[in-house]
């Protein structure tokens, strides 16, 4: 008889690294679908795997090495993500709300740690240092709502970095005191080494980086050169008697300035850190937290009330002290305390020195109970700081309304369209013409993006073909015209990489011509487009002559005036109204059609403009019955997570099919604050599911019930 246990656990290293590399593939997809931050789901994917959980993996030294590198690696990229400019600008506030969200948690803690949870004064002072420290899991959300530059988000960014800082001397010490004594000679050799490490590191290592950076200019030995002085930095901190990643924090820090954070350089670190180092070492830990110590009691449940509860009371009793020392809104606050409030690998990188440090023989500073409170608070912790820095993000923008900016933005017109189909893409030539301000003279840009396969050739020469001709009807209008065929693995990273090559300010797209809905109603790429760009992207369904339409119906969400793209997409319609000599009528709300009026009158007088007022967004399919054949329905929507964003808008593709088939449609996404290219932290997933499964759960039982 066949038993599968005798299989497992696999001890085989190649079969290791498969199921590891399987592991980092998939649990994105599903943490994605769940919502969670996907450090925890690499976790999670260890206790599975883990001799805890179904016990398929046998921790073989790959672990401990892969693990200890990416350790280091987790701790470098802290360091070398860290803002210095905006720190140096704002030093003395950022020193006090830095002392202020280290010491206020680190108290609380501390005295929790020693009262409630009964720990030893070593235990609970590590303890403390880990939850004064945290990890800005949120700042994307801040870039979205173009809150970089706002003083709360530079006071966060700079005491984090502060508080870690002193985090790790904390823990440096306690690690020292396990290796060497507790006298008064020991700890002034201690501060004597310690000075001389740290003055040491940052005498030599900017020499020698810009010596190398400048004299070597190959991709591969660069990036093996800042690998080789991570290392160093982490062993002489070991020598020295501090703990490892103390030093890779350092190096990073020191580094700082002569890794730029957008350029190859940089990239290759984060890609592989991200790939590889870090998640072998998220699944390592998983695989070393024993699950059934939740089910064995409430201890554990305990651990972690108390990590939440005295950890985040501590960084919003410091943000909120901050915010009125500092004279600031209590808006400002919020997005302080929500900001400074997550931990994330930062956290499971000094447990893991806490698990190393023995007590007495088999008895460590930190036991299991520990560890798997820490992963549980990281998990509440993270959600805690997502939700308060959305609401306080965009309560911050609605309140800051910035007069905008944007009308001198107008003039970095340069417009990408996409072409694949010869039916629509005279059309989407001719609708950008219309659009374009004759004035800048600027040029489209035609591109025809062509798969790497076996049919590549004949593709491209298609495509060859098809540019040609469009630009032949460009030439003809006296509009110039660049064009390229783009050989790609993936068509939308194509059109992503073309639009930062051409330095586009836009994309003019077309859309299917697929009668039945489905849940890929965009098209293949098109969400990946409006996902992955910051910029306006307009796709269009042209299904009769643009010469024929005689009115355009414009649906505008609520709040859309604060969207930094508010101006350029208004700007078009109205350009390409007063080219067809139509009349183009807004629907919205009173606030949005005041500015709308007051653009329309200012810039294109002349404009046969009507406004209606719409006051809620399910009114869109009221709208159908008052589009006629003969018009162009523009819907101007929002990205996920943007502050003109509604649930509504999730029905869209429903409404398009069942309203306003067959009709002549334009859907916009306008400019939104941030870059989302180039976003890439450790902190923050790389992959995200368009639909969640909680949603995915609601639909299925709404359709059923």
């Amino acid at each position: 008889m066949l038993h599968l246990s005798q299989y497992f656990p696999i001890a085989d290293p190649t079969l290791i690294f498969f199921v590891v590399l399987l592991m980092i593939l998939i649990s994105p997809i599903i943490m994605g679908r769940l919502r969670i931050p996907h450090i925890i789901g690499m976790v999670l994917a260890g206790v599975i795997v883990g001799k805890y959980g179904l016990n398929i993996l046998e921790r073989d030294a790959s672990f401990e090495l892969f693990g200890r590198v990416g350790l280091y690696y987790i701790m470098f990229l802290a360091g070398l993500e860290m803002d210095m400019e905006g720190l140096k600008k704002n030093r003395n506030r950022v020193m006090i709300f830095g002392l202020l969200t280290f010491l206020c948690p680190f108290i609380m803690t501390y005295l929790m740690g020693v009262s409630l949870l009964s720990y030893t004064p070593l235990a609970a002072l590590l303890l403390a240092a880990i939850m004064a420290s945290n990890t800005l899991i949120a700042y994307p959300i801040v870039g979205r709502y173009g809150l970089t530059r706002h003083t709360s988000s530079t006071l966060s960014v700079g005491s984090s970095m502060m508080a870690l800082f002193i985090a790790l001397i904390v823990m440096a010490s306690i690690v020292n005191s396990f290796h060497g004594g507790g006298g008064v000679g020991f700890w002034l050799f201690f501060v004597v080494k310690f000075v001389v490490y740290c003055a040491g590191l940052i005498f030599f290592i900017p020499r020698l980086a810009r010596w190398f950076l400048r004299r070597y200019s190959d991709a591969v030995m660069q990036f093996i050169f800042i690998l080789a002085v991570v290392f160093l930095s982490a062993s002489l901190s070991d020598a020295v008697g501090l703990e490892g990643i103390f030093g890779a924090f350092l190096s990073g820090l020191i580094l700082n300035r002569y890794v730029p954070k957008v350029s190859p350089l940089m990239n290759r670190i984060e890609f592989t850190g991200n790939a590889l180092f870090i998640p072998y070492f998220l699944i390592g830990v998983g695989m070393l937290i024993n699950v059934r110590l939740l089910f064995s009691g409430t201890n554990i449940l305990w651990v972690v009330f108390c990590l939440v509860v005295f950890g985040t009371l501590g960084k919003a009793v410091a943000a909120y002290i901050a915010a009125r020392l500092f004279k600031m809104s209590k808006m400002s606050g919020h997005m302080m305390f929500g900001l400074t409030s997550a931990h994330a690998a930062g956290a499971i990188a000094m447990v893991m020195v806490g698990r190393r440090l023995e007590v007495s023989p088999g008895v460590y500073l930190f036991g299991d109970e520990v560890l798997n409170g820490i992963v549980i608070m990281i998990l509440f912790t993270c959600i805690i700081s997502t939700l308060v820095t959305e609401w306080a993000a965009q309560r911050i923008r609605l309140q800051e309304k910035e007069e905008p900016e944007m009308v001198k933005t107008l003039n970095d017109e340069k417009i990408l369209i996409p072409v694949k189909y010869p039916e629509y893409a005279e059309s989407l030539v001719s609708m950008a013409i219309m659009m374009r301000n004759p004035r800048l003279k600027k040029e489209l840009v035609a591109l025809n993006v062509v798969y790497d396969d076996v049919n590549m050739r004949h593709n491209q020469a298609e495509g060859q073909r098809l540019l040609e001709q469009i630009h032949q009807l460009a030439s003809s209008s006296d509009v110039p015209m660049t064009t390229q065929v783009r050989i790609a693995a993936n068509i939308a990273n194509g059109i992503k990489h073309a639009f930062k090559e051409f330095q586009a300010s836009e994309i003019l797209m077309g859309l299917h011509f697929h009668k039945d809905i489905n849940k890929n109603f965009w098209g293949e790429f098109t969400r990946s487009l409006y996902n992955g760009l910051s910029r306006q992207i307009i796709v269009t369904r042209i299904t009769q002559p643009l010469n024929t339409i005689r009115r355009i119906q414009v649906a505008v969400p609520s709040r859309a005036e604060f969207e930094p793209g508010f101006y350029r997409w208004l700007e078009r319609l109205a350009r390409m109204a007063g080219n067809l000599e139509c009349r183009i009528v807004f629907h919205g709300r009173r606030e949005s059609l005041q500015l709308i009026t007051e653009f329309i009158r200012n810039r294109f007088p002349s404009v046969r403009a009507e406004y209606e007022e719409m006051y809620h967004w399910k009114e869109l399919p009221d709208l159908a019955t008052r589009v006629k054949a003969d018009q162009l329905f523009v819907i101007v929507t929002a990205r996920k997570g943007t502050i003109s964003y509604k649930s509504a808008m999730e029905r869209l593709p429903e409404e398009v099919n069942r309203y306003f088939k067959g009709k002549t449609l334009m859907i916009i996404f306008p400019d939104q604050y941030g870059n989302r290219m180039d976003d890439m932290t450790f902190a923050q997933p790389q992959h995200t599911e368009e639909r969640s499964a909680y949603e995915a759960v609601r639909e299925w039982i709404h359709n059923k019930v």
